[in-house]
């Protein structure tokens, strides 16, 4: 090909035919430079269709982890409902003295020895510099504030949970038989929404089931509507915030599920 482009050019100089030879360089030159920039555009079009398959197994990941995270955020948000309800049940027994029953305290107490915590699956795009795959920009302004708002339900997780291993346990532990709360706890089947798999069960009895403190005495004490109303309220903050988490959630998988349908 560059011998026949040459032997022109050299019959062009032999004739004299300066003109000629000069609209003939200035044709190559385009070609030449037409060649690049087609070279370019299929280069391009490569590393295109690169990101293009690297966004599409990017998004699937994300659909399936955030699917998970839902999942285990429901799960969280019901645990902590429980331990609201139980929480305001005792605090409904304390204003109304005539309706206590025994049994549905110590049911009621072992709610609020919960402190679930979310842990969700966190991929962290923008250190990993994977975010620039993504097209989206809503999804990837989602993304971008996920990690922060982790931070928001934590902070609310944590505040209970110090209250309960600082100051609730001990004071159950000092007032009551903690025995028999446990094994109230375990009886009613609470534990059972901690495990991962959702169709197993633990079987655990504590045995002691004759209470021996006085019931009474307990919802009379100051301390625990003290800590029953905090209970309540750090769970119930704990909550309002994962619902708002939840809607992005669902925001991220609704995104997420369109652009993969769009590519298919």
């Amino acid at each position: 090909m560059f011998k026949f482009f040459r032997r022109i050019r050299q019959n062009l100089l032999s004739d004299n035919k300066i003109t000629k030879y000069l609209i003939y360089s200035i044709g190559e030159i385009v070609l030449v430079v037409i060649g690049i920039l087609i070279a370019l555009q299929v280069n391009n079009w490569n590393e295109a269709r690169k990101d293009r398959i690297a966004e599409t197994a990017l998004l699937q990941q994300l659909h399936g982890e955030f699917e998970s995270n839902l999942i285990q955020l429901e799960e969280k948000m019901m645990i902590r409902d429980n331990a609201i309800s139980g929480a305001l049940q005792l605090l409904y027994y304390i204003d109304n003295p005539g309706l206590r029953e025994t049994d549905s305290i110590l049911v009621n107490l072992g709610q609020t020895l919960t402190a679930p915590t979310f842990d969700p699956i966190v991929n962290d795009l923008i250190s990993a510099g994977r975010l620039q795959l993504l097209q989206n920009n809503e999804l990837k302004r989602l993304l971008s504030s996920w990690t922060s708002e982790i931070v928001q339900v934590k902070e609310e997780e944590n505040a209970w949970k110090q209250i309960r291993e600082t100051r609730y346990f001990p004071f159950l532990i000092k007032e009551t038989s903690f025995r028999i709360i446990l094994n109230s706890y375990f009886e009613s089947g609470q534990f059972d929404l901690h495990l991962i798999d959702k169709d197993a069960s633990i079987e655990l009895t504590l045995h002691k089931k004759e209470v021996n403190f006085n019931v009474i005495d307990l919802l009379e004490n100051e301390d625990l509507e003290d800590y029953l109303a905090e209970c309540a309220a750090f769970h119930a903050a704990a909550n309002s915030q994962s619902e708002i988490m939840k809607e992005r959630i669902e925001s991220i998988l609704v995104i997420i599920q369109s652009q993969l349908d769009s590519e298919n």
